[in-house]
Protein backbone atom coordinates (compact mmCIF):
# COMPACT_ATOMS: atom_id res chain seq x y z
CA UNK A 1 0.00 0.00 0.00
CA UNK A 2 1.31 3.93 -0.88
CA UNK A 3 1.98 5.80 1.97
CA UNK A 4 0.72 9.30 2.55
CA UNK A 5 3.78 11.99 1.61
CA UNK A 6 4.64 13.06 5.28
CA UNK A 7 8.19 14.38 4.68
CA UNK A 8 9.60 17.32 6.24
CA UNK A 9 9.63 20.61 4.49
CA UNK A 10 12.97 23.10 5.52
CA UNK A 11 10.18 25.14 7.93
CA UNK A 12 10.02 21.88 9.93
CA UNK A 13 6.13 20.93 8.94
CA UNK A 14 4.90 18.06 6.45
CA UNK A 15 3.73 18.29 3.05
CA UNK A 16 0.04 17.83 3.91
CA UNK A 17 0.09 20.44 6.90
CA UNK A 18 1.53 22.72 4.32
CA UNK A 19 -1.71 21.94 1.99
CA UNK A 20 -4.05 22.73 4.85
CA UNK A 21 -2.51 25.96 6.01
CA UNK A 22 -2.81 26.65 2.63
CA UNK A 23 -6.18 25.93 2.29
CA UNK A 24 -7.40 27.50 5.47
CA UNK A 25 -5.39 30.61 4.51
CA UNK A 26 -7.25 30.82 1.50
CA UNK A 27 -10.48 30.32 3.35
CA UNK A 28 -10.18 32.79 5.77
CA UNK A 29 -9.26 35.64 2.51
CA UNK A 30 -12.33 34.65 0.74
CA UNK A 31 -14.15 35.19 4.11
CA UNK A 32 -12.71 38.44 4.77
CA UNK A 33 -13.77 39.64 0.95
CA UNK A 34 -17.32 38.85 1.15
CA UNK A 35 -17.10 40.86 4.98
CA UNK A 36 -15.70 43.69 3.20
CA UNK A 37 -18.05 43.80 0.55
CA UNK A 38 -20.54 46.97 1.17
CA UNK A 39 -24.53 45.98 1.30
CA UNK A 40 -26.28 47.14 -1.27
CA UNK A 41 -30.03 47.28 -1.42
CA UNK A 42 -32.94 47.86 -3.91
CA UNK A 43 -33.84 51.76 -4.84
CA UNK A 44 -37.14 50.67 -3.81
CA UNK A 45 -36.56 50.21 -0.28
CA UNK A 46 -35.28 53.39 0.97
CA UNK A 47 -38.43 54.15 2.44
CA UNK A 48 -38.36 51.39 4.84
CA UNK A 49 -36.08 53.28 7.27
CA UNK A 50 -35.35 50.61 10.43
CA UNK A 51 -39.01 48.90 10.74
CA UNK A 52 -37.81 45.59 9.47
CA UNK A 53 -37.03 43.18 12.01
CA UNK A 54 -34.33 44.41 14.07
CA UNK A 55 -32.52 41.02 14.37
CA UNK A 56 -31.56 41.25 10.76
CA UNK A 57 -29.18 44.00 8.69
CA UNK A 58 -31.40 44.55 6.42
CA UNK A 59 -35.36 43.89 4.97
CA UNK A 60 -35.82 40.80 3.27
CA UNK A 61 -37.41 40.83 -0.39
CA UNK A 62 -40.83 39.66 0.77
CA UNK A 63 -41.38 42.52 3.80
CA UNK A 64 -43.43 44.73 2.10
CA UNK A 65 -45.77 41.55 1.01
CA UNK A 66 -45.76 40.20 4.47
CA UNK A 67 -49.58 41.38 5.07
CA UNK A 68 -51.15 40.43 1.56
CA UNK A 69 -53.33 37.56 1.28
CA UNK A 70 -52.22 35.07 -1.30
CA UNK A 71 -54.65 36.46 -3.62
CA UNK A 72 -53.49 39.95 -3.65
CA UNK A 73 -50.14 39.30 -5.13
CA UNK A 74 -50.28 40.06 -8.80
CA UNK A 75 -49.50 38.08 -11.82
CA UNK A 76 -50.61 34.69 -11.21
CA UNK A 77 -53.40 32.52 -11.39
CA UNK A 78 -53.44 30.47 -8.33
CA UNK A 79 -57.54 29.68 -7.05
CA UNK A 80 -58.14 29.06 -3.97
CA UNK A 81 -58.95 25.28 -4.68
CA UNK A 82 -55.97 24.35 -5.87
CA UNK A 83 -54.54 25.18 -2.03
CA UNK A 84 -54.63 22.75 0.65
CA UNK A 85 -53.40 25.28 3.87
CA UNK A 86 -54.10 28.45 2.16
CA UNK A 87 -53.26 31.84 4.70
CA UNK A 88 -56.57 34.28 4.87
CA UNK A 89 -55.76 35.95 7.92
CA UNK A 90 -56.49 39.36 7.50
CA UNK A 91 -53.48 42.22 7.90
CA UNK A 92 -53.91 45.30 10.17
CA UNK A 93 -55.55 48.26 9.60
CA UNK A 94 -53.90 51.40 8.07
CA UNK A 95 -53.68 53.28 11.76
CA UNK A 96 -51.99 49.90 13.01
CA UNK A 97 -49.37 49.92 10.28
CA UNK A 98 -48.76 53.54 11.19
CA UNK A 99 -48.82 52.71 15.34
CA UNK A 100 -46.66 49.92 14.09
CA UNK A 101 -44.40 52.13 12.00
CA UNK A 102 -45.02 49.68 9.59
CA UNK A 103 -46.52 52.13 6.71
CA UNK A 104 -44.40 51.50 4.03
CA UNK A 105 -46.52 48.31 3.25
CA UNK A 106 -49.77 50.39 2.23
CA UNK A 107 -48.03 51.29 -0.95
CA UNK A 108 -49.12 47.80 -2.08
CA UNK A 109 -52.55 48.43 -1.27
CA UNK A 110 -54.42 50.51 -3.69
CA UNK A 111 -57.87 51.38 -3.69
CA UNK A 112 -60.18 48.36 -5.49
CA UNK A 113 -62.42 48.57 -8.25
CA UNK A 114 -65.77 46.39 -8.31
CA UNK A 115 -64.71 44.89 -11.31
CA UNK A 116 -61.63 43.99 -9.47
CA UNK A 117 -63.71 42.29 -6.49
CA UNK A 118 -65.34 40.44 -8.55
CA UNK A 119 -62.41 39.19 -10.39
CA UNK A 120 -60.56 38.66 -6.69
CA UNK A 121 -63.66 36.74 -5.53
CA UNK A 122 -63.62 34.06 -8.50
CA UNK A 123 -60.08 33.46 -7.52
CA UNK A 124 -60.44 32.87 -4.46
CA UNK A 125 -63.25 30.36 -5.52
CA UNK A 126 -63.80 28.97 -1.91
CA UNK A 127 -67.49 27.53 -3.69
CA UNK A 128 -65.40 24.63 -5.23
CA UNK A 129 -63.15 23.29 -2.37
CA UNK A 130 -63.46 20.02 -1.45
CA UNK A 131 -60.87 19.77 1.09
CA UNK A 132 -59.44 22.54 3.00
CA UNK A 133 -57.01 23.16 5.90
CA UNK A 134 -57.76 27.06 7.77
CA UNK A 135 -55.47 26.03 10.64
CA UNK A 136 -53.21 27.88 13.29
CA UNK A 137 -54.38 31.49 11.01
CA UNK A 138 -53.56 33.69 14.65
CA UNK A 139 -56.51 35.42 14.37
CA UNK A 140 -56.28 38.09 17.27
CA UNK A 141 -58.59 40.74 15.75
CA UNK A 142 -62.67 40.77 15.59
CA UNK A 143 -62.15 41.52 11.70
CA UNK A 144 -60.06 38.56 11.28
CA UNK A 145 -62.31 36.04 12.45
CA UNK A 146 -64.90 38.25 10.25
CA UNK A 147 -63.13 37.40 7.34
CA UNK A 148 -62.52 33.77 7.98
CA UNK A 149 -66.85 33.46 8.72
CA UNK A 150 -66.96 34.89 4.98
CA UNK A 151 -64.88 32.42 3.85
CA UNK A 152 -66.64 29.76 5.72
CA UNK A 153 -69.84 30.86 4.24
CA UNK A 154 -69.11 30.11 0.68
CA UNK A 155 -67.63 26.12 1.40
CA UNK A 156 -70.78 25.11 0.23
CA UNK A 157 -68.97 21.84 -1.58
CA UNK A 158 -66.32 21.32 1.32
CA UNK A 159 -66.21 17.44 2.58
CA UNK A 160 -63.35 17.89 4.49
CA UNK A 161 -62.11 20.89 6.62
CA UNK A 162 -59.74 21.58 9.33
CA UNK A 163 -59.89 24.72 11.67
CA UNK A 164 -57.68 23.91 14.53
CA UNK A 165 -56.54 26.30 17.00
CA UNK A 166 -58.51 29.51 15.88
CA UNK A 167 -59.76 30.76 18.89
CA UNK A 168 -63.25 30.14 17.43
CA UNK A 169 -66.06 30.47 19.94
CA UNK A 170 -69.84 30.81 18.07
CA UNK A 171 -69.79 29.24 14.31
CA UNK A 172 -73.65 29.01 14.47
CA UNK A 173 -74.57 30.97 11.71
CA UNK A 174 -72.58 28.83 9.57
CA UNK A 175 -74.13 26.03 7.27
CA UNK A 176 -71.85 23.22 5.66
CA UNK A 177 -74.06 21.16 3.95
CA UNK A 178 -71.46 18.92 2.20
CA UNK A 179 -68.76 18.62 5.36
CA UNK A 180 -68.27 15.12 6.19
CA UNK A 181 -64.77 15.75 7.99
CA UNK A 182 -64.87 18.86 10.71
CA UNK A 183 -61.88 19.31 13.14
CA UNK A 184 -62.16 22.25 15.22
CA UNK A 185 -59.84 21.12 17.91
CA UNK A 186 -58.26 23.41 20.25
CA UNK A 187 -60.70 26.46 19.82
CA UNK A 188 -62.94 27.73 22.38
CA UNK A 189 -66.47 26.47 22.25
CA UNK A 190 -68.39 26.07 24.98
CA UNK A 191 -71.59 24.05 23.62
CA UNK A 192 -72.52 22.01 20.92
CA UNK A 193 -75.03 24.69 20.03
CA UNK A 194 -72.30 26.87 19.08
CA UNK A 195 -71.43 24.76 15.96
CA UNK A 196 -71.66 25.15 12.06
CA UNK A 197 -75.17 23.58 10.53
CA UNK A 198 -73.35 19.82 9.26
CA UNK A 199 -76.35 17.56 8.30
CA UNK A 200 -73.62 15.12 6.43
CA UNK A 201 -71.45 15.29 9.18
CA UNK A 202 -69.54 11.67 9.75
CA UNK A 203 -66.36 12.53 11.93
CA UNK A 204 -66.41 14.99 14.08
CA UNK A 205 -63.46 16.18 16.18
CA UNK A 206 -63.40 18.75 19.35
CA UNK A 207 -60.69 17.68 21.41
CA UNK A 208 -59.48 20.65 23.50
CA UNK A 209 -62.16 23.15 23.65
CA UNK A 210 -64.48 23.65 27.21
CA UNK A 211 -67.50 22.46 26.00
CA UNK A 212 -68.96 21.55 29.83
CA UNK A 213 -72.55 19.70 29.13
CA UNK A 214 -73.69 17.52 26.59
CA UNK A 215 -77.00 19.54 25.80
CA UNK A 216 -77.40 20.22 22.54
CA UNK A 217 -75.58 16.84 21.37
CA UNK A 218 -79.22 15.34 20.52
CA UNK A 219 -78.80 18.21 17.49
CA UNK A 220 -76.65 15.46 15.59
CA UNK A 221 -78.78 12.54 16.56
CA UNK A 222 -79.91 12.33 12.59
CA UNK A 223 -76.96 13.21 11.22
CA UNK A 224 -74.75 10.19 9.91
CA UNK A 225 -72.43 10.92 12.80
CA UNK A 226 -70.20 7.58 12.95
CA UNK A 227 -66.66 9.16 15.14
CA UNK A 228 -66.44 11.94 17.72
CA UNK A 229 -64.21 12.92 19.77
CA UNK A 230 -64.46 14.90 22.80
CA UNK A 231 -61.24 14.41 24.65
CA UNK A 232 -59.65 17.31 26.76
CA UNK A 233 -63.67 18.80 27.41
CA UNK A 234 -65.06 19.17 30.89
CA UNK A 235 -68.11 17.38 29.92
CA UNK A 236 -65.59 13.94 29.45
CA UNK A 237 -66.18 13.61 33.13
CA UNK A 238 -70.12 13.63 33.48
CA UNK A 239 -71.00 10.74 35.29
CA UNK A 240 -72.36 7.94 32.25
CA UNK A 241 -70.34 10.03 30.02
CA UNK A 242 -70.36 7.12 27.50
CA UNK A 243 -74.07 6.02 27.91
CA UNK A 244 -75.34 9.48 27.19
CA UNK A 245 -73.30 9.91 24.07
CA UNK A 246 -74.50 6.92 22.81
CA UNK A 247 -77.73 7.13 23.76
CA UNK A 248 -78.40 10.71 22.30
CA UNK A 249 -76.20 9.89 18.97
CA UNK A 250 -77.71 6.16 17.19
CA UNK A 251 -75.27 6.17 14.77
CA UNK A 252 -72.46 6.80 16.34
CA UNK A 253 -69.75 4.07 16.46
CA UNK A 254 -66.48 5.69 17.69
CA UNK A 255 -66.48 7.69 20.93
CA UNK A 256 -62.33 9.52 21.83
CA UNK A 257 -60.89 6.69 19.30
CA UNK A 258 -62.79 3.81 21.36
CA UNK A 259 -65.04 1.55 19.28
CA UNK A 260 -68.76 1.17 21.05
CA UNK A 261 -68.76 -1.38 23.83
CA UNK A 262 -71.66 -3.52 25.12
CA UNK A 263 -72.02 -1.09 28.03
CA UNK A 264 -72.07 1.71 25.87
CA UNK A 265 -75.90 0.20 24.46
CA UNK A 266 -77.92 0.74 27.59
CA UNK A 267 -80.21 4.08 27.77
CA UNK A 268 -78.70 5.59 31.12
CA UNK A 269 -82.27 5.81 32.66
CA UNK A 270 -82.82 2.27 31.93
CA UNK A 271 -79.75 0.79 33.83
CA UNK A 272 -80.52 3.70 36.95
CA UNK A 273 -83.84 2.30 37.18
CA UNK A 274 -82.75 -0.92 37.47
CA UNK A 275 -80.49 -0.39 39.43
CA UNK A 276 -83.09 1.16 42.00
CA UNK A 277 -85.24 -1.74 41.57
CA UNK A 278 -82.66 -3.94 42.95
CA UNK A 279 -81.89 -1.71 45.75
CA UNK A 280 -85.15 -2.49 46.75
Amino acid sequence: MQQPDMSESSSGLTTSNQKFLKFYSSYCSILRDAHNIPLVLPQNRGALGQSWDPRLPFPLPSDSFKYLGWCDIEEHSVRGNQLLCPRVREGPSEEELFFRKEEYTLKRRKQVTDTEKWEKRLQENWENCAELNLSFQDLGDLYQIENLKRILHRLIRVEKLWLVDNSLTDLSAIRLPRCRELNVNKNHFTSFKQLPKIPQIQHLSLAENNITSLSGISDFRHTPLESLILRRNPCEFQERYRQLVFSNLPNLKILDGIPKLPEDCSPPEVRFFYRMCTIL
